[in-house]
């Protein structure tokens, strides 16, 4: 049975992973990750697939696994919360956005020209926003630090309650409907398993 500073560990990994996969195109560092025993399963589709052995890494990335990612990830689907959830669909970037608003809470600043987003509320960084949480429970938990730990918990689920959960899952289903490539139908389903049962996790950990 996993330790809690083990189960926060992989915790971190994860965040850490998904938000890389949807923030920005896939490069040969990536590939190798995924390639590693412990995530291979989660990409069974892509490993399988035929482009996947033929071709090189080089050209499997720049002839279709980027033009997948510009069209999920840039011009057909919206990966932005407000998208989602104002009533007029419009992205809100400025200070009334409310996902900025939480961040504000941590000193958290979303650097958009380094993530290349048009917003603060982009799935990718409201995904690293939460592995800079769980980094902070993490450090708590190794300090001895039990209800600083328990107090990063509950943020997390506030904010994933407020945000990720009420977004997230409509786009990522929207991804794995219409990503042309296994890479990122593989990616948003995990994604979106992971998203799904970290929530549950949380909510059993906030009502004990």
């Amino acid at each position: 049975m996993q330790t809690k500073l083990q189960q926060t560990h992989n915790r971190e990994f994860f965040y850490a992973l998904t938000s890389r996969l949807l923030m920005k195109e896939a490069d040969e560092k990536l590939l190798e990750l995924i390639e590693s025993e412990d995530i291979k399963e989660f990409f069974e589709n892509f490993w399988q697939w035929d482009l996947t052995k033929k071709l090189s890494k080089e050209k499997l990335i720049y002839e279709h696994l980027n033009v997948d990612f510009a069209d999920v990830g840039l011009l057909h689907l919206v990966p932005y919360e407000t998208f989602y959830t104002r009533e007029d669909a419009m992205i809100e970037s400025g200070g009334e956005n409310e996902a900025l608003q939480f961040y504000d809470r941590f000193d958290f600043v979303v650097e958009k020209d380094k993530a290349r987003v048009v917003s603060p509320d982009h799935i990718a960084v409201e995904l690293e926003f939460v592995y800079k949480m769980i980094q902070a429970e993490k450090k708590a938990l190794e300090e001895g630090d039990e209800k600083g730990a328990k107090e990063l918990e509950a943020l997390q689920y506030e904010f994933l309650d407020k945000h990720l959960i009420k977004w997230a899952p409509l786009y990522l289903i929207n991804v794995i409907n219409e990503a042309s490539t296994p890479f990122y139908h593989d990616s948003a389903m995990m994604t979106l398993d992971f998203l799904l049962g970290d929530f549950e996790y949380l909510a059993q950990r906030c009502n004990d």
